[in-house]
């Protein structure tokens, strides 16, 4: 039986110093039947050049006309996507090579439309910083509104069941902003494994002050929920005391 086609959205921009990596945990996969979809934000390193060395039919390079943020780059992507599954990987990120093999194993065998796993953290060097990410086993709506649990290099979903999911043009949250809209339509369940990492960098938003992230989560909610005043001001409190939640329930150092 032929594997289904699982589409990966990448967003990249100024990441040439690690993409190369990115893009071949992709190609490691035990999982063959993928497509991955890189929309490149008008970069100005050498992103394309590293990405167009690397000779893969089932790599689909696109670039925006202006710079646009990564809300406009995941859109585009999605639109261009055809894999029943659609993925995500940060252009900075990396997959273990059983990733897309057990997650859509574990989302068929269960019929989940909507899944995350566990992850990992590195350093810009790539080296384990020694945390590993989990989250709760099952998020609802309400549950996702609580906080954005899933890291964003771990999200699969059921494009045939979700249908096109496009978000607002927001600079920050915007992964949070699609995982809201998904949840709409499907709960989305923990693969409890760590089977990706993530790269802490300096600019990583986990990296920035408590204010910079209160003003980013009530964009959020005002500009891509469309919520009142009153509501996103609760969203974001009840965010920022489930974020406290999550450091110290579900970040977990290891020995």
């Amino acid at each position: 039986m032929k594997e289904d086609l699982v589409s990966i959205i990448m967003p990249s921009y100024n990441t040439g110093k690690f993409i190369k990596e990115t893009i071949n945990s992709v190609l490691n996969q035990t999982y063959n039947n993928w497509e991955l979809i890189i929309v490149d934000d008008c970069s100005t390193d050498d992103t394309e050049e590293i990405v167009n060395a690397i000779k893969d039919n089932r790599i689909k390079f696109l670039k925006n006309s202006t710079n646009s943020g990564a809300a406009i780059s995941r859109n585009k992507a999605i639109k261009e996507a055809k894999g029943k599954w659609i993925a995500f990987l940060d252009s900075d990120d990396l997959w273990k090579k059983e990733k897309i093999e057990k997650q859509i194993k574990f989302m068929k065998e269960n019929n989940y439309n909507f899944s995350y796993t566990n992850y990992t953290e590195i350093d810009e060097e790539g080296n384990e910083k020694g945390t590993k990410v989990t989250g709760p086993e099952k998020i609802t709506k309400i549950g996702m509104y609580n906080y954005c649990w899933p890291g964003c290099l771990t999200v699969m979903y059921n494009a045939e069941k979700i249908g096109l999911i496009q978000i607002e043009d927001i600079r920050k949250n915007n992964d949070y902003a699609m995982w809201l809209k998904i949840c709409k339509k499907a709960d989305c369940y923990l693969l409890d494994e760590e089977l990706a990492m993530y790269r802490k960098r300096s600019g990583s938003i986990s990296n920035h002050s408590y204010w910079k992230l209160i003003k980013w989560h009530y964009k959020l909610y005002r500009e891509a929920e469309h919520q009142n005043v009153v509501s996103s001001i609760f969203n974001t409190c009840r965010n920022m005391v489930f974020g406290i939640y999550k450091k110290k329930k579900f970040y977990i150092r290891e020995s």
